[in-house]
């Protein structure tokens, strides 16, 4: 019995899944079920209780499962102070991110970790919010970026930074001749908003709300770059984190308007599983975004 072993199983029992515990182990599903199975003849049990339609462990499958988590944790830190007594940061950092992060926010300090620690592979994933939460629960990745982060018992949330939102629109529409925008002003307008289920749209509809407005999007998209596509062509205006439209700003492509005596922020987050032993590297990873392990802003 290998440590490759206890992983694969500790994967299948997290996912719940043959063909997502294959995914993480560069397996096919077929590998996986005979791990599971090589395992049974291995201990002289059931593991799995293949009588269910969903997948359930048998009595002695948990025990295994509880002992395995155990083993891989000490591998893990073992692994991780080895490097430590080496001084070698190195390896993989697996990240999980919503779109607007991972495409505006991320960048610059991914480009300078990768500068200090050249030895280090970094690997973006772009997903939804809830996908990036179930990457973090099912240890596909190291880290998830999230906004508006949720409370969960499993996860660990370092809060990185607080993002302004702000109103854009076409150059040419007439709310652009403005300097500042009142909330009031949006009254009647064609908006365009994320889907309903994306976190900064319901903070979005909650502003709306607060301020007896209507809010009933004529287009509805899943990430931000499509909903920056249709305000630019002038289909309507949208509210977005102000950091993702820095660009189109400068080109003149969009005119983005900040908000008359108000200030909506949108929290980001970094994301791990709670007990999870943090590498060298992916430590200093959160050093390079400028946190502690504590979730502490260093200075």
């Amino acid at each position: 019995m290998q440590i490759e072993n206890l992983k694969i199983f500790a994967d299948l029992v997290e996912t719940k899944s043959f063909s997502k515990a294959a995914k993480l182990n560069n397996l096919t599903q077929s590998a996986v079920s005979q791990q599971a199975r090589a395992m049974e003849r291995h201990f002289k049990v059931l593991l799995i209780d293949r009588s269910q339609k969903q997948f359930q462990l048998t009595r002695e499958g948990q025990r295994v499962y509880e002992s395995s988590r155990e083993m891989l944790h000490s591998y893990d830190i073992l692994s991780s102070e080895l490097q430590e007594m080496k001084k070698v940061i190195s390896g993989t950092i697996r990240i999980s991110t919503i779109y607007s992060i991972g495409l505006h926010e991320l960048p610059p300090y991914i480009k300078r970790f990768l500068h200090d620690f050249p030895s280090v592979n970094v690997r973006v994933e772009y997903r939804r919010s809830n996908l990036v939460y179930e990457d973090i629960l099912h240890n596909s990745v190291d880290f998830g970026l999230v906004a508006f982060p949720v409370k969960m018992r499993q996860i660990e949330s370092l809060p990185f930074h607080n993002d302004h939102l702000v109103l854009i629109t076409n150059p040419h529409h007439p709310l652009a001749k403005k300097s500042e925008v009142n909330v009031s002003d949006l009254a009647g307008q064609k908006f365009i908003g994320f889907d309903p289920d994306i976190p900064t749209r319901k903070a979005i509809d909650q502003i709306f709300r607060d301020n007896d407005l209507e809010c009933d999007p004529v287009m509805e998209f899943d990430n931000v770059e499509t909903v920056k596509r249709a305000v630019e062509v002038d289909h309507g205006i949208a509210i977005v984190p102000q950091a993702t439209v820095l660009q189109e700003a400068k080109q003149g492509t969009l005119t983005v308007l900040h908000f008359k005596g108000r200030e909506f922020t949108r929290p980001l987050a970094i994301l791990h599983r709670k007990g999870r032993v943090l590498t060298p590297a992916m430590r200093k990873f959160v050093e390079i975004l400028g946190l502690d392990l504590s979730g502490t802003k260093l200075s």
